[in-house]
């Protein structure tokens, strides 16, 4: 049975449009070239100063509540009175599950929201005879197109990352599985993890497919370092713990001490810029390590090109916090730079020690600093591996290829 072209797949996210998931965006700008028609819900507004600039390709409508409480409050009422009065049984079976949610958990209230949220999609999913919802991140977003599912009658899946499966519970994680007709993820760490763990039943739901990019962005190459110039180290991510900065500013502290001449770009916001700010002080490092905040992403494409290499240190959180495979790394690969990262969830599916990249242990900032200094000092060696990691972006990691089965799953998930 063909899906209807003229009926949209409700995208659910959390906050869009956001400068640390380009993944996502790419994954809609292909869904739309494949010709799917897509509606997006955002549960919460964007506080980006910064937008990716192909924002503004995407022809999907944006849904968010209003600002301020009274318009919510109004809106919400609304949405909630019309579903009540167009599917007054399908809307008790949403709240009861609400209900049975909040009495499990420790943070009732944000049951409460995922509710309410739910109601303003579902109305939404009626109007515009969406057929089928998909969730980014396995916690707030598939909380809400389950409930939004019931209300409606149509069926849900969604896609989890990393701290969101990660952080969430084990019995969560399994009852959003059982209703959804499929569950995407982006590692085979991911895949495995989830198995080990549901019932033999819904473990086919399980399906990888990884995160593409759009390669024909990402045509340059690792710098040419000028003699009097020293080679510049680049690493971007949010600074949040499982990014692993710290690791990286205690990497170039030893750099230094051994008299290896380099730079060091930091690009990236998050809560610990004051904590690094103050390491950096303590290293004596502010000559050779800059924190470049947040950066528009055409911006860090020209970036890509001036560096000589790419590091992320990225390591497992005591929470159990930790990437899956990053996006920035893939794009470092496309760009043709060498990458130095570590052995953590799926990294090593992506970079193949010695082959198209070189991968250390996390937490561990003297090796780290022991293969940056090695390719630092060896141009050649930077060349093999940024070509090698050129080729093996391009065979798995082609937004518009990955795409097409993600494609293929809503079409068949909305006609189930």
């Amino acid at each position: 049975m063909e899906f209807p072209v003229d009926r949209p797949v409700g995208f659910i996210l959390k906050r869009y449009p956001r400068l640390s998931e380009t993944f996502i965006l790419n994954e809609i700008r292909a869904l739309e070239r494949l010709g799917m028609r897509l509606s997006l819900f955002s549960l919460l507004r964007s506080e980006e100063t910064h937008l990716h600039p192909t924002v503004q390709e995407v022809r999907a409508p944006v849904h968010y509540m209003p600002k301020r409480w009274l318009d919510k409050a109004r809106v919400a009422a609304a949405a909630h009175l019309a579903v009540v009065a167009t599917a007054p049984l399908r809307y008790l079976h949403a709240l009861g599950l609400a209900i049975s949610w909040a009495a499990r958990t420790r943070r009732p209230f944000s049951v409460g929201k995922h509710f309410v949220r739910a109601g303003f999609v579902a109305v939404h999913c009626r109007e515009q005879g969406i057929r089928h919802l998909h969730a980014h991140f396995a916690n707030a977003p598939a909380s809400v197109a389950r409930l939004a599912s019931v209300m409606c009658g149509i069926p849900y899946s969604f896609t989890t990352h990393a701290k969101d499966l990660y952080l969430s519970s084990k019995l969560a994680l399994s009852r959003r599985v059982k209703h959804a007709s499929f569950v995407l993820t982006c590692t085979q760490h991911n895949v495995d993890y989830l198995r080990s763990f549901l019932p033999p039943e819904e473990r086919d739901k399980i399906r990888l497919v990884y995160h593409g990019i759009d390669l024909s962005a990402f045509t340059g190459g690792a710098a040419e370092t000028l003699q009097d110039s020293p080679p510049l180290i680049l690493s971007v991510g949010r600074l949040v713990p499982k990014k692993g900065m710290s690791d990286l500013l205690d990497a170039c502290r030893l750099l230094r001490e051994r008299g290896v001449r380099f730079r060091c770009a930091i690009v990236g916001e998050g809560p610990l810029r004051g904590e690094l700010e103050r390491r950096i002080a303590e290293l004596g490092l502010a000559e050779e390590v800059g924190l470049l905040g947040a950066m528009a992403h055409d911006r860090l494409i020209d970036l890509y090109g001036e560096a000589a290499l790419f590091a992320l240190a990225c390591h497992v959180t005591e929470d159990g916090d930790r990437d899956g495979i990053p996006n920035v790394l893939v794009e470092a690969m496309a760009s043709r730079l060498p990458v130095v990262s570590t052995r953590v969830s799926g990294i090593p599916e992506l970079v193949e020690h010695g082959v198209n990249g070189v991968l250390v242990e996390p937490r561990d900032p003297a090796a780290l600093a022991d293969a940056l200094q090695r390719l630092l000092e060896d141009p050649q060696e930077r060349a093999r591996l940024a070509a090698a990691a050129r080729r093996g972006v391009e065979q798995g990691f082609e937004c518009w290829e990955t795409a097409k089965e993600v494609r293929s799953l809503l079409l068949a998930g909305a006609t189930a």
